[in-house]
């Protein structure tokens, strides 16, 4: 090994072999930590001694008895119900609650807590959060690609969609450019029932639509995180139609990828923020004429 291509730093019995990459060497930067130790024992000696995360166990345990935290305020409504009029029936005072008593009107103070109680219950079973699950998509799988674009450029577009569909929700990508639809990939509505063709990206009618002239307008990223709940998705008759959430990429001022995907709210920060990356780097820093001319858009691209 050559001098300065390693780096030796003894601790005590452990010996830590970074190696770097040499002066001279052209294989990447690799690294492989190896640890030499004198016992079992001794490396117990060097274990993690930092903070360590506290839990939460009042937390903890609500979650996993969640139907019985729902109904705890009904037990205790119920039970303070009856002991105030137990109580009133032992006592010896009249049934006809008696506004200068004292003790008749903290019976009335009680009765209306015992009940707000029990309606508390109650609404806590009527009302619960509702689970967000994966959907399968209605549709059909279709791999349609810009007829003129080169085997370079189909393989950056087919390289980003194995990206987004492996590590996302992504199910279903559209990205339209220059008024031309290049890449229809994923799942789509089905044309007809039974007969197994995708609706194709109709680039006029989506243009004029108010979704897309919004996000072109603006310029930045749209997350629709619950599709269903926006009127906007009849602008989008080509996904499938239980498509969860979607995303609104601009492409510069001269297109833009529709991102859908089959969980409600299934895109995370962080994956909007690679979405925008991602884009960017294909179809905006590299927006040059050699660029354009590599992609082919330079040429009139049929949907």
């Amino acid at each position: 090994m050559e001098a300065g291509t390693a780096l030796c730093v003894p601790l005590n019995t452990h010996i830590l072999v970074i190696p770097f990459r040499s002066a001279n060497s052209n294989s990447f930067f690799h690294f492989q930590p190896r640890f030499t130790l004198s016992s079992a024992s001794s490396f117990s000696t060097y274990s993690y001694r930092g903070p360590k995360p506290k839990r939460d166990f009042l937390a903890d345990w609500v979650s996993q008895n969640d139907d019985a935290v729902r109904t705890l305020p009904i037990y205790v409504g119920s039970a303070s119900l009856f002991a105030v009029l137990f109580n009133r029936a032992l006592s010896g005072i009249a049934p006809v609650a008696d506004a200068g008593s004292s003790q008749s009107r903290a019976d009335l103070l009680t009765l209306g807590l015992a009940v707000t109680n029990i309606l508390t219950g109650l609404v806590w079973l009527s009302i619960r959060p509702k689970s967000i699950t994966v959907v399968n998509p209605q549709g059909v799988e279709c791999k349609r690609l810009c007829s003129t674009l080169p085997d370079v450029a189909n393989s950056e577009l087919l390289w980003a969609w194995e990206s987004l569909s492996d590590v996302t929700c992504c199910r279903s990508l559209v990205i339209v450019y220059e008024s031309s639809c290049v890449l229809q990939i994923g799942y789509a509505a089905e044309s007809s029932p039974g007969d197994g063709d995708a609706v194709s990206v109709d680039v006029d009618k989506l243009m004029q639509g108010s979704l897309y002239k919004d996000v072109m307008k603006s310029g930045a990223q749209s997350y629709l995180a619950n599709l269903s709940l926006y009127p906007g998705k009849s602008e989008l008759p080509f996904l499938p139609s239980n498509t969860q959430a979607v995303i609104l990429q601009p492409l510069g001022d001269k297109g833009i990828a529709i991102i859908g995907g089959d969980t409600i709210r299934g895109f995370t920060a962080s994956d909007q923020v690679n979405f925008s990356l991602q884009f960017y780097h294909f179809f905006i820093s590299n927006v040059t004429s050699e660029f354009v001319e590599i992609l082919g858009f330079y040429t009139a691209c049929g949907n």
